[in-house]
């Protein structure tokens, strides 16, 4: 119950009083709910009703007439709230993992402006599915977000009904909702077999296996983790790499080139790993190109480009040349189009109303070489053009450069 004295009403009656509310928990002064409902502006008392229990408030009044609505009084002193039984349960109970033998629960503890008093703490009840009786244990700590029980008959991931309830010092408040919560599992006991691997470039190798049942000792199979190490490093320096589900192959990526590496692969869980499979080895092919094509020239008739090139020869300690890649685009900003082909020249079929970025690149089975400098083809300003890169070099495919040509007119 709040009492206040008038202030002054500045030569206008006072027609109302709004009744604010401030807590540690909330986020400046808020408007709170009174009876009466509307507080008039000849009363001087008024009852604040729907408070939290348990919580110190400070309370300030506003006065308004038909000006408008004056300055805030002065904050009341704090007064605590009468403590009751608590009335809200955790939020998103949940659990699983663990050690061997052990069921664990977790959920988000109860704000402290919802505890309702003092000497707050949680009841955590359990049994396994198809029980009729429930086991409970206080966890006495209002921060507490966690428990843990361990016994040897557990099973490894048998299923739980879980719920958490509330208590203070005033009494024992509800439970939540009943969930189902899995125990502990034990990490896979199988290693997979049948594992191949294969190199795909320089930089990449697949790998293959046979995937392991889930049987009836219930060590789940989450997923496979890939273990891959070169000849020059040792097995405790292996990378890792991890699928999900059912999957039983994938594609390791950032491999060097010409390097021999062995793999290994284990299934796993929320346990761990189990054993690993034998160790199968796998060589990269040999980097791809080193040299980017040179002396690039091309000529335009219409609506056609023709491009010429200079072979690339492979250094010894890397892939053949098998073929280039031409890739053609209208501005900087759009996906380039790819034409492949295993001769040094190729024509393409491009209006000749706008600019093309064109670049070469060659590639082998160690995978794409080095790009030629970018090349632009601006708009042809006659029938008829030629022109060639004025250099040629390694650079990213956003440089650019310029290019050199003459129009020539038809005879």
């Amino acid at each position: 119950s709040l009492s206040w004295r008038p202030g002054s009403n500045n030569h206008s009656p006072i027609m109302a009083h709004t009744i604010q509310a401030r807590t540690p928990f909330s986020l400046g002064w808020q408007a709170v709910t009174t009876v009466p409902e509307v507080v008039g502006g000849q009363q001087l008392t008024a009852t604040v009703i729907d408070l939290n229990p348990w919580v110190e408030y400070e309370f300030r009044v506003l006065a308004s007439n038909r000006v408008g609505t004056g300055e805030p009084s002065e904050p009341s002193k704090q007064a605590r709230t009468k403590s009751t039984s608590p009335k809200v349960t955790p939020a998103n109970v949940s659990g699983g993992g663990g050690s061997r033998s052990e069921l664990v629960i977790t959920w988000e503890p109860v704000p402290e402006e919802l505890q309702n008093g003092p000497g707050f703490g949680y009841v955590v009840a359990f049994r396994p599915h198809g029980a009729t009786g429930w086991m409970q244990a206080a966890v006495p700590s209002p921060e507490a977000s966690k428990y843990v029980f361990k016994n040897e008959s557990i099973q490894p991931f048998s299923p739980f009904h879980v719920k958490v309830g509330v208590y203070n010092n005033e009494g024992e408040g509800p439970f939540g909702p009943v969930t189902t919560i899995y125990s502990a599992e034990e990490e896979p006991s199988r290693a997979p077999t049948r594992v191949r691997a294969k190199s795909l470039s320089a930089s990449e190798a697949e790998v293959w296996w046979k995937a392991l049942p889930w049987n009836a000792s219930r060590r789940r199979v989450l997923g496979y983790e890939l273990r891959y190490w070169s000849r020059s490093e040792r097995e405790d320096m292996a990378s890792v790499q991890r699928t999900v589900g059912n999957q039983t192959s994938t594609v390791i990526r950032g491999m060097r080139g010409s390097t021999t590496y062995y793999v290994s692969v284990r299934a796993y869980n929320t346990a761990g790993t189990g054993p690993p499979s034998a160790t199968v080895n796998v060589t990269t092919k040999k980097p791809p190109p080193s040299q980017p094509p040179i002396k690039v020239m091309w000529n335009a008739s219409n609506s056609k480009i023709i491009l010429n090139w200079e072979r690339v020869k492979a250094l010894e300690n890397e892939s053949e040349v098998t073929g280039y890649k031409v890739l053609y685009k209208k501005n900087r900003h759009s996906r380039p189009s790819v034409m492949e082909t295993n001769t040094t020249s190729v024509e393409l079929a491009l209006p000749v109303d706008e600019d093309y970025i064109i670049q070469i690149k060659p590639f082998g089975e160690g995978g794409d070489g080095s790009s030629s400098k970018q090349i632009t083809i601006p708009k042809i300003p006659g029938p008829n053009a030629v022109g060639s890169a004025s250099k040629v070099s390694t650079l990213s495919a956003l440089s650019t450069i310029a290019l050199s040509f003459t129009a020539r007119t038809s005879l």
